[in-house]
């Protein structure tokens, strides 16, 4: 059974507790920013205008719909190639370097109590982790997590972790989520997929995984424990 996901989440507040579709779910598939890592994307918007770019946020907005976007998360250009588009389309003369620090800088922290919850769960349900993201940030972030918790990467808190960056596909088209069931002969209506952002959840939905929005503030232990306890 899928439920569109505010529907889902009205029936859930409105039954004071857990689905009934819910009891036979025996996979969970974990978006990365916003629900595991904390982001401040304007930390890096106010980065770039210190640059002199004009509301950066309004052109990052309108670039994130072109290619360029697409390409870099895919895999299918180097960082090298991606930040002198950047610097070409801005007229920027600052180095790579320095740009790639201020792309990074919306990587916040992994608050140890959500990896804690991680291996709770990995212990009753087959997880795993499914992220759009970049060769820039992949690096960025597991040096967050070696320096502030000794952990050299993601995968211990998951069966498997993909990276849109590394398997070419990205949410939220069908292929990631058809190509994540087939790899791992999950059965959609067994599987729960968590992200912050409606139309990646549209794309589970779609492929018939059962979704779930982590509203902002929110824990994902607090939504999780709620539907499946």
């Amino acid at each position: 059974m899928i439920l569109g996901t505010m529907v889902f989440l009205l029936v859930l507040k409105l039954s004071g507790g857990k689905c009934k579709y819910m009891e036979k779910i025996k996979n969970i598939i974990f978006d990365l920013g916003g629900v595991i890592i904390n982001l401040d994307m304007a930390l890096t918007i106010k980065g770039f205008e210190k640059l002199g770019i004009v509301n950066f946020e309004s052109t990052y907005n309108q670039l994130a719909q072109t290619p360029l976007f697409d390409q870099f998360d895919k895999g299918l250009i180097s960082g090298t190639e991606f930040f002198n588009s950047i610097k070409k389309q801005f007229n920027l003369t600052q180095p790579i370097l320095e740009l790639e620090k201020i792309w990074n800088s919306m990587l916040l922290d992994f608050p140890s109590s959500r990896l804690n919850y991680l291996l709770d769960y990995k212990k009753n349900y087959r997880t795993f982790l499914l992220s759009n993201t970049n060769s820039t940030h992949i690096k960025a972030f597991e040096k967050i997590l070696f320096d502030s918790h000794s952990i050299k990467n993601l995968s211990t808190f998951f069966e498997k972790d993909y990276y849109s960056c590394r398997i070419k596909m990205r949410k939220p088209d069908a292929e990631i989520f058809e190509y994540v069931l087939k790899e791992n002969n999950l059965m959609p209506e067994e599987t729960l997929f968590i992200d912050d952002t409606i139309i990646h959840l549209k794309g589970a939905e779609r492929v018939g995984i059962n979704t779930v929005l982590l509203p902002k503030g929110e824990e994902f232990k607090k939504i999780l424990d709620k539907i499946l306890n």
